[in-house]
């Protein structure tokens, strides 16, 4: 079993609901364990003009390869009618394979770690949350040494 973070977005629907079945859907996998989720966070968007998005990370542990574990992730943001119309446009829901292990992974469908990851409060205040410690694989450094030289701004953890 490989110890994996994804990141969870919605902007569109509701979002709440979206991210909460989401998390349902994978600790029902027969694939995957789900070992922890985080708070929702509101935050403002990337890209075009759009509502704000709700956001969430978890942690699991699985044995699929990390190609299919993102073609299962591919397959729950169908399920919620995910359409890629623009780039970092909004969405019912996006899923991202951010870690998986140590693994550094470079192919025309996939990179592991994330590429952006780093640079996005949205996806590490709720990782940090959940996987203070966990090492980036190319930087060395944990998660909450990532998190604290990026500006909270536009982050809000909900209440619920």
């Amino acid at each position: 079993m490989r110890q994996c973070a994804i990141a969870l977005g919605s902007n569109l629907g509701d979002s709440l609901n979206i991210l909460e079945t989401t998390i349902t859907l994978l600790s029902q996998h027969p694939s995957i364990e789900l070992i922890s989720h985080s708070s929702c966070y509101q935050t403002t968007p990337i890209g075009p003009p759009q509502p704000d998005y709700l956001n969430s990370c978890a942690t699991l542990k699985t044995s699929l390869t990390p190609e299919n574990l993102l073609q299962t992730l591919l397959a729950i943001e169908q399920k919620f009618g995910r359409v890629r119309r623009e780039k970092w446009g909004p969405r019912t829901l996006d899923l991202d394979l951010l870690l998986y292990d140590d693994l550094v992974l470079n192919t025309p469908s996939l990179e592991i770690p994330h590429p952006r990851m780093l640079e996005r409060a949205f996806v590490l205040f709720p990782l940090n949350e959940i996987a203070t410690g966990w090492v980036h694989p190319v930087s060395k450094k944990t998660i909450q040494e990532h998190r604290n030289r990026l500006n909270c701004e536009g982050v809000k953890k909900l209440i619920n």
